[in-house]
């Protein structure tokens, strides 16, 4: 047996040992239908011998492709878009590719230096979720072979494959539970605006407060969705007066929401006798917070999903592709923390 400790064996070492071309070994690794079986057998063996491993930037120098997608998120400290990945990563699998994961962290310049890393590495395409307007650069990024699928954001066009949540419906249904259960102080927090997301919910809750002869929606814009702005906002907001404070908050998401009710409870205001609270995502830390959270559900794994078998559809393509906008609706999910001040039964 030999020694490969301290050895980088090659393709032709292996084809060597086995007694077979170079070629049967290429074939072995990337098409093994097209080898018999003993000769499958012979490579096999002689590459758990050598230990050796395939120089993958070396293959896709050589195909100008590699067996990856790359997935640009907004922000991955966010649970949602560690489930968006899950169910894009499942998909992938079952395509024999895996995926290069990357955070804008809500930073165009972020997003536009990945999007040149990927490029390098010659990925198969791309899922992103955009923060600044690149559909040009993704045209072009397409036009050499890369072709993307927007995720969590609807195509303004046909120019993209696109899947979504309807953001403006899942604004208009947690403003109406709102309203439903009494309230009719309701104040938005999230941001900022120039993510088409938080201003579809913001829409989609102005439009429903209009529709119930609701006062204007009080907006507290953030500067991005985390915790500690949505921390920031509820140490303000518990400052206004009783009086001028808002009874009920819709947050832009589940995260914004979460530091919300961590600020309340700081300041010994009581979730939802004295401010009701509904986020949006319903993130698994939504049920599990002190207080049960109301949120917007959203299908994460199967946005994941979805988007990526419209990525490889796509990728496999024989002639011009036509491109789909898929768009889930969102549901109600109601819990402890939007119940009216009355009720005292807690909702799973």
């Amino acid at each position: 047996m030999k020694d490969s400790s301290s050895h980088s064996y090659s393709v032709k070492d292996v084809a060597s040992l086995a007694g077979v071309s170079v070629g049967t070994v290429s074939n072995v690794l990337n098409r093994p239908n097209l080898v018999s079986a003993a000769k499958r057998t012979r490579v096999l063996a002689a590459i758990e011998e050598l230990g050796f491993v395939r120089n993958e930037s070396a293959r896709s120098l050589r195909s100008g492709t590699s067996r990856t997608v790359g997935l640009l998120v907004l922000d991955i400290r966010n649970p949602f878009f560690t489930d968006v990945a899950a169910g894009a990563e499942a998909t992938s699998e079952d395509h024999g590719h895996s995926v290069l994961l990357a955070n804008s962290a809500e930073s165009s310049i972020r997003e536009g230096a990945y999007l040149d890393l990927f490029e390098e590495q010659r990925v198969q395409g791309i899922l992103i979720t955009p923060v600044a307007d690149v559909l040009d650069r993704l045209d072009r990024m397409r036009s050499r072979g890369i072709p993307a699928v927007l995720v969590d954001r609807l195509a303004a066009s046909d120019r993209f494959c696109s899947v979504s949540v309807d953001d403006a419906a899942g604004g208009r249904l947690a403003v109406s539970h709102l309203a439903d259960m009494g309230y009719h102080r309701i104040a938005f927090v999230g941001g900022p605006a120039t993510l088409q997301q938080v201003t579809d919910r913001y829409n989609g809750a102005t439009e429903a407060a209009r529709l119930r002869g609701l006062d204007d929606i009080r907006l507290f814009e953030t500067a991005d969705l985390s915790f500690h702005r949505g921390r920031q906002i509820g140490d303000t907001i518990a400052d206004l007066r009783p009086e001028i404070r808002p009874d009920a908050i819709f947050a832009a998401n589940d995260l914004v929401a979460l530091g919300l009710l961590q600020s309340f409870i700081a300041h010994n205001i009581r979730v939802p006798e004295d401010i009701a609270l509904i986020g949006f995502d319903d993130i698994d830390f939504a049920s599990q917070s002190s207080i049960p959270l109301s949120s917007i559900r959203q299908p994460r794994e199967l946005i994941g999903r979805r988007a990526a078998e419209l990525l490889f559809e796509e990728i496999g393509a024989s002639g011009p592709h036509v491109h789909h906008q898929d768009v889930f609706s969102p549901e109600l999910v109601v819990r402890r923390s939007t119940l009216p001040v009355t009720e005292n039964s807690v909702l799973a």
